[in-house]
C-alpha cells in the first residue's frame, strides 16, 4: 500500500518558467519513494529524425528522480543534486506520450538511487535508467 500522496497541483506548478514546462512534463502521481509522470512525443523532445529524443527522455528521468528525492528530505537542510546517470534506450517512438515511473532502490542518509522505467502509451518499454541522487547538506 502506499503513502499518502503528495500535492500533485502544488509540484506541477514547480515547473512554471523551467525546462520542464518547456518539455511538458506533467506530475500524475507522486507518494514517498514513488514517482509517475508523463511527458508529450512532440516538437519539443523530438531529435531531427522525428523521433523522441534521449536527452528529453533522460531530462524526464532526472526530474523524477530529483523531485522525488526532494519531496522526501528537509530543503531547508538539504540541497539534492542529481550524481550519475545511465540509460538504456530499448524503442523509439515517434507521436503520443511517454509516462515514466521512478522507484527508489536505496533510500540513505547521504544519496537516494532510483530506477526509471519510461514506456509508451501501450506499455513496451521505451528507456530504463538508474540515477544517483546525492543529499548534500546546506551551508547555513
Amino acid at each position: 500500500m502506499k503513502e499518502k500522496e503528495f500535492d500533485l497541483a502544488a509540484i506541477n506548478a514547480m515547473n512554471a518558467g523551467t525546462m520542464m514546462e518547456g518539455l511538458g512534463i506533467e506530475y500524475l502521481e507522486a507518494y514517498p519513494g514513488f514517482m509517475k509522470a508523463r511527458m508529450p512525443v512532440d516538437h519539443r523532445t523530438y531529435q531531427p529524425m522525428g523521433l523522441l529524443h534521449g536527452g528529453a527522455t533522460i531530462a524526464l528521468a532526472e526530474t523524477l528522480a530529483s523531485v522525488g528525492s526532494a519531496l522526501m528530505v528537509d530543503l531547508d537542510q538539504f540541497n539534492v543534486v542529481g550524481q550519475h546517470v545511465t540509460a538504456n534506450h530499448i524503442r523509439s517512438v515517434r507521436k503520443g506520450w511517454v509516462i515514466a515511473e521512478a522507484k527508489t532502490i536505496h533510500q540513505g542518509k547521504t544519496t537516494h538511487l532510483w530506477n526509471i522505467d519510461v514506456k509508451d502509451e501501450t506499455g513496451h518499454l521505451i528507456s530504463s535508467c538508474r540515477i544517483t541522487i546525492f543529499i548534500v547538506k546546506k551551508r547555513h
